[in-house]
This record gives C-alpha cells, sequence and structure tokens, in this order.
C-alpha cells in the first residue's frame, strides 16, 4: 500500500507477518509476501513469519515491546501494530491496529525534524 508517507518523509515500512492472531497469516512467506503485494500493493519489505509475543519472540519484537510497551502492557494485542524507529534505532512511538499511517504524520514530521 503506497502511503505516500514514505516518499514525503525518506522513510522506509517494514512488515513482519505474525500467525499468533487467530492464524490470519497461515501461508509460507511466500504466499504472504504474493497476497500482501497482489491484494495491499505493498510497494515495502514483507519478511518471512515471526513470533511477537511469549518467549519465542523474534528478539526485535521484544526490543521494541520494552522500548514503548501498550496500553495494557508489552504484549501485541491484534495485527498490525506499529512502531515509529528513528534512524538510531530510538522506538519513538507505537500505534494501535486500527491507527493508519497518515494518522501518525506528525509524528513523523517532529521526529525527523529533531534528527
Amino acid at each position: 500500500m503506497d502511503t505516500g508517507l514514505e516518499e514525503n518523509y525518506n522513510f522506509e515500512i517494514l512488515a513482519f507477518p505474525c500467525n499468533q492472531f487467530l492464524r490470519q497469516e497461515p501461508g509460507s512467506d511466500q504466499q504472504i509476501q504474493d497476497f500482501a503485494c497482489t491484494r495491499f500493493k505493498a510497494e515495502y519489505p514483507v519478511f518471512q513469519k515471526v513470533r511477537v509475543n511469549g518467549p519465542d519472540a523474534a528478539p526485535l519484537y521484544k526490543f521494541l515491546k520494552a522500548s514503548k510497551p501498550g496500553l495494557f502492557g508489552s504484549r501485541i494485542k491484534w495485527n498490525f501494530t506499529k512502531f515509529l524507529v528513528d534512524k538510531n534505532g530510538k522506538v519513538i512511538n507505537r500505534y494501535a491496529t486500527a491507527t493508519t499511517p497518515f494518522s501518525f504524520e506528525v509524528s513523523l514530521s517532529l521526529s525527523l525534524s529533531h534528527t
């Protein structure tokens, strides 16, 4: 999904599919990539499936959740939780599933003006 924000703010969207939420990502990594590119017109990297909760959570998600816990703790509640990370690896904010990229455009603008 091309939001235009990537070009306007010079940042990248990275997608990490996860099958921990009602088994919504049961396919292979290639099937998931094909689906994202076809259905959602993903023009960003779609990585291999990861676990985001529990003891086998990917190290990236352990770091993200520890840096910015959610409203009810660090656990990811549902697919499409978003994290805004600056170019130095600092987690700026965490956004809920329903938050669209345009909703945090102000955060993007502010965080990029301070780096």
